[in-house]
């Protein structure tokens, strides 16, 4: 696992004292060696965590010519295979990087499409000119870019590097703000800064000169044939237990991040029967036992004799939150990011490589959204919304997020709006008349458009699998264990296993209150019964509480700043509502509190080299 940077210059070569600078910004993501090399017009830059080929597995990799080099941060899971199909070739080292500049001579750009994992790479084509970007299907490694004033192309894995240029261009897009206020993530391709984007996840990005241009390989959809249920669960077995097989490959210790949910239970269970020696797992859990959940997974561990790590978040809240606006240098409102953060750096000092459980809601229709599209299309709107306003009558349905009847709510104000707009407001943190209130000028807040192109629950797994997954919790998780040099594998994120969940029926799917039907099926008998039997829980955090004591004179002093985007009054009714227990705003105000430190940390003060 790496980070890989990089300046291309159509008019000459660029510094390579810049590429050092931005190499410098991300070596988190790798340790243990760095290089900044020159081919001409491009200048690669390449931060490696060493996992797999520890001794010849230096970057960047180039052809027998020396014409074609490459920069690769991720995993190919594939790459035993591909040496075998490279005939004629010579291919360096052992590992999976060296093969990508002869599958470019093979197959030019789009042989990306050749690979199995999860990546972010570069290849420079000298004798073309011709500068290649790809990322990985789902958008599990993230690469940035830009342009610069004199022409200069620029990329990096993370946007600190990029930061690191003069002449970037550190203008707030408040559109992509308004975004993010109603997310708590920016979505598409873009960033909140106007000019630096995103390559877009399954894209490749070909640059030529002045020109960009950006073309899918990958787009998801159901690929498997209509099947019997039972001949559907040994697939969704196979499938899955094939791609945890897969992440097991590495020359470093490697662990998994136990949750005590289902998913990540289902990891450590088929890591623990295809390993000959004891899994080493990591739990995060609070004090308080409505965000707890270190007894499921304790019962997982205990089951495959497991060397179990646990760890109880009691440090201070507020000393811990610069450490993360440092490391988030996109603005990200999605409170788990906290215990990702700190669950990634107790594993770091074990592990160097760990497996997780993300994709499987997405994958297996997980979330309570997909069962309450369903249950919507029953309730008249009229009902809908005359029982969300007695619901509310009762103070916890107000103040207490996981509490039935704030749920019961929440599901009724959606229920009484028209399909097209149900997933954007179940989705949304600040709704729209509460942004146009928070404006100083009304007219920022625009209504979020998130509409399901495809009938059932398969039209919201691709909903999510667009724009949640890679906006939201792959950039989360990413960033939250680089941070500590930690590699994350998300076996459920396989992009085969992706494709067999959304071709299942909607009956293994969901079933009355229950999503992902099919893995408690499949792997009922790998599991305890209290695991299995579980509802969808989230890595939540007890931001109610946090906000009325830990962080309650922080966030006042903090969310005090006049940037001139948002109404004072409107900031201070949110605090003063929520201290009292008139509402519960934790979610809105952590939002809130993470974009104010992400614009200190990143945006007023970056750190920068000499032209």
């Amino acid at each position: 696992m790496c980070g890989i940077a990089g300046l291309y210059s159509p008019a000459g070569t660029p510094n390579p004292e810049l590429v050092d600078a931005m190499r410098a910004a991300i070596a988190h993501r790798g340790p243990d060696d760095g290089s900044t090399d020159v081919f001409g017009r491009c200048v690669l830059g390449h931060q490696r965590l060493k996992v797999i080929d520890l001794d010849t597995g230096y970057q960047p990799v180039a052809n027998e010519a020396g014409d074609v080099v490459a920069v690769f941060n991720g995993e190919a899971y594939n790459f035993a295979d591909l040496r075998g199909e490279l005939r004629g070739h010579e291919v360096r080292g052992t590992g999976d990087t060296p093969v990508l500049p002869h599958l470019y001579e093979e197959s030019g750009p789009r042989f990306v499409d050749r690979l199995h994992g999860m990546f972010a790479l570069a290849l420079w084509d000298a004798s073309r000119e011709r500068l290649v970007l790809a990322r990985d299907r789902l958008g599990k490694k993230p690469l940035l870019y830009t342009r610069l004033a004199d022409g200069t192309f620029a990329f990096a894995s993370e946007l600190k590097a990029l930061l690191r240029l003069p002449g970037v261009s550190r203008d707030v897009d408040l559109a992509a703000l308004d975004a993010y206020l109603a997310l708590q993530y920016v979505p598409g391709d873009g960033t909140a800064l106007r000019h630096i984007r995103k390559v877009p996840p399954g894209h490749v990005l070909v640059v030529e000169g002045e020109s960009e241009t950006v073309e899918p390989y990958w787009e998801a959809a159901p690929a498997e044939p209509s099947r019997s249920d039972e001949e559907w669960l040994e697939r969704v077995r196979t499938t899955v237990g094939e791609a945890v097989r897969k992440r097991l490959v590495a020359d470093v210790p490697l662990g998994a991040l136990l949750s005590g949910g289902i998913d990540s239970s289902i990891v450590v269970a088929l890591m623990a029967q295809a390993s000959p020696e004891p899994v080493r797992t990591f739990t995060v859990g609070f004090a308080d036992d409505r965000y707890d959940e270190r007894a499921y997974a304790r019962t997982v561990a205990e089951r495959y004799g497991t060397v179990h790590e646990e760890l109880e978040i009691v440090e201070d809240v507020a000393a811990t939150l610069p450490r993360l606006a440092s490391a988030y240098d996109e603005p990200l409102g999605d409170e788990a990011a906290f215990p990702t953060f700190l669950i990634a750096e107790q594993a770091r000092r074990h592990v160097t490589v760990a497996l997780a459980g993300d994709g499987g809601d997405e994958s297996f229709a997980g979330y309570e959204r997909y069962i309450a599209h369903g249950l919507a299309e029953r309730v008249p709107g009229v009902a809908a919304r005359t029982g969300a306003a007695a619901v509310r009558l009762v103070p916890a349905a107000r103040r207490e997020p996981r509490s039935t009847l704030f749920r019961a709510a929440r599901f009724l104000d959606v229920a009484g709006t028209p399909r097209s707009e149900r997933y954007a407001r179940l989705m949304e943190v600040f709704p729209l008349e509460l942004r146009r209130d928070l404006w100083l000028d009304p007219r920022h807040a625009a209504a979020v458009e998130l509409e399901p192109r495809a009938p059932g629950i398969a039209g919201l797994q691709l909903l999510d699998i667009a724009t949640y997954l890679p906006g939201d919790l792959l950039l989360k998780a990413d960033i939250a264990s680089m941070a500590h040099s930690l590699e994350l594998r998300s076996p459920f994120l396989d992009h085969d296993v992706v494709a067999l969940g959304l071709a299942l029926p909607d009956r293994l799917k969901t079933r009355g209150r229950d999503g992902k039907v099919a893995l408690r099926l499949a792997f009922g008998p790998d599991l305890p019964a209290d695991v299995t039997g579980r509802g969808k829980t989230g890595f939540g955090v007890p931001l109610g509480r946090w906000f009325r004591d830990d962080l309650r004179n922080l966030a006042r002093d903090v969310l005090a700043t006049d940037r001139g985007w948002f109404r004072a009054d409107a900031v201070t009714r949110l605090l003063d509502e929520h201290e009292s227990g008139r509402a519960d705003h934790g979610h809105r105000l952590w939002c809130l509190l993470m974009l104010e430190l992400w614009v200190r940390e990143h945006v007023e003060t970056p750190a920068l080299v000499a032209a």
